[in-house]
C-alpha cells in the first residue's frame, strides 16, 4: 500500500485514474482480458470491469500477468496506486470496498476451490500455519493486508498483533478487523527493530518476508523474532528457482539454507517442505 494514498479517504491521484467503465472502443494502449490502459501525457488511464464479486487479493495475479510482467506498466508505486484504484472504483464507497475486498479474500483462503490462482496457492500455507501455531498470543511480522492475523485473531484464546512497516496498511486493518468483530491489535514498525518487550509473545510468524529481504536483513529480524518470542518462531518461505523481481523478492531459500538459518539460532528446529519451506523454531535449546 503506497504511502502516498490513504486507502480510506475519497480516491484522488494526480499519477493514475483508474474508473470502471464498459469498453466504448477509445483507442487504447493495450487491452487485456480485464482491463484497458490509456496514457494522457504522464497520467496513466485504466478502465476495468470488474464485479464486487471479484474484488479480491487475485487481483494482484491480474496485474501481473496481465500488465506488469509482460511490461506495460512497471513499478511498485504504480502497482499500488492502480491496485488501490481498482478496489476503490470497484464499490463506491472506500469501506465498504475494502470490506468487500478482505470478505472475498477470506472466503477463498478458508476454501480454496475455485479461488484465483495466487490466493489459491497461499492458502494451504495459512492452512499449515493455523495448525501450527498454538493458543495464546501471536506477533505476525510483515502482515501487509492481514489476512493470516485476522485469521489467527478469529480462533478462540488467540490474541494477535498484525505489524508492517506501512502506516496506510495497518489502518486499513485496523478498520476492516473493528468492521468484523475481529480483537486485534497493529503496529507500524520496521521488522528489524520491533518496539516491544524481549519475549512479550508465545509466537512469532514470518511468512512470506524473508524473501524480500536481503540476507543480512533477513538474520536481523530472524533475531528480533526469537528476542519477542516465549516459545516459538515460525517461518515460511517460497522456493523458486529465481526470486521473483514482480512480487519484490530478491533472496532464494532451499532446504540447506533454512537448515543453516535454523542452526545458527541454537534454538531446537526443524525444517520441511509444503508449498516452499519451512522452519520451525522452539525456544527450548537443541
Amino acid at each position: 500500500m503506497t504511502a502516498t494514498l490513504d486507502p480510506l479517504e475519497d480516491y484522488l491521484d494526480d499519477l493514475v485514474d483508474v474508473v470502471r467503465a464498459e469498453d466504448d472502443g477509445t483507442p487504447a494502449v493495450v487491452r487485456t482480458e480485464h482491463f484497458r490502459l490509456h496514457r494522457a501525457g504522464r497520467r496513466i488511464q485504466l478502465r476495468h470491469r470488474l464485479r464486487p464479486d471479484q474484488l479480491d487479493n487475485g487481483l494482484t495475479g491480474l496485474l501481473m500477468d496481465e500488465l506488469f510482467s509482460p511490461g506495460w506498466l512497471c513499478g511498485q508505486d504504480i502497482f499500488e496506486r492502480v491496485f488501490t484504484g481498482i478496489v476503490r472504483s470497484t464499490v463506491p464507497d472506500p469501506r465498504r470496498a475494502w470490506e468487500t475486498f478482505y470478505a472475498n479474500t477470506l472466503a477463498h483462503l478458508r476454501d480454496p476451490r475455485g479461488a484465483p490462482r495466487l490466493i489459491a496457492e497461499i492458502a494451504p500455507v495459512y492452512a499449515r500455519v493455523l495448525r501450527l501455531v498454538p493458543a495464546g498470543s501471536v506477533l505476525d511480522l510483515g502482515s501487509c493486508f492481514g489476512f493470516l492475523p485476522l485469521l489467527l485473531a478469529a480462533r478462540p484464546r488467540t490474541t494477535v498483533i498484525a505489524s508492517d512497516v506501512v502506516g496506510g496498511t495497518m489502518r486499513l486493518l485496523d478498520a476492516v478487523a473493528a468492521a468484523r468483530n475481529t480483537p486485534l491489535r497493529t503496529l507500524v514498525c520496521d521488522a528489524t527493530r520491533v518496539p516491544l518487550p524481549d519475549s512479550c509473545v508465545d509466537t512469532v510468524t514470518l511468512v512470506h518476508l524473508l524473501e524480500h529481504l536481503d540476507p543480512a536483513q533477513g538474520r536481523t529480524v530472524l533475531a528480533e523474532a526469537l528476542r519477542l518470542a516465549r516459545s516459538k518462531v515460525v517461518v515460511a518461505v517460497p522456493f523458486e528457482d529465481v526470486p521473483s523481481a514482480d512480487y519484490g523478492h530478491v533472496r532464494r531459500f532451499d532446504l540447506a539454507t533454512l537448515t543453516e538459518l535454523g542452526a545458527a539460532t541454537g534454538w531446537r528446529h526443524r525444517v520441511s517442505e509444503f508449498h516452499g519451506g519451512w522452519l520451525i523454531l522452539d525456544r527450548r535449546r537443541a
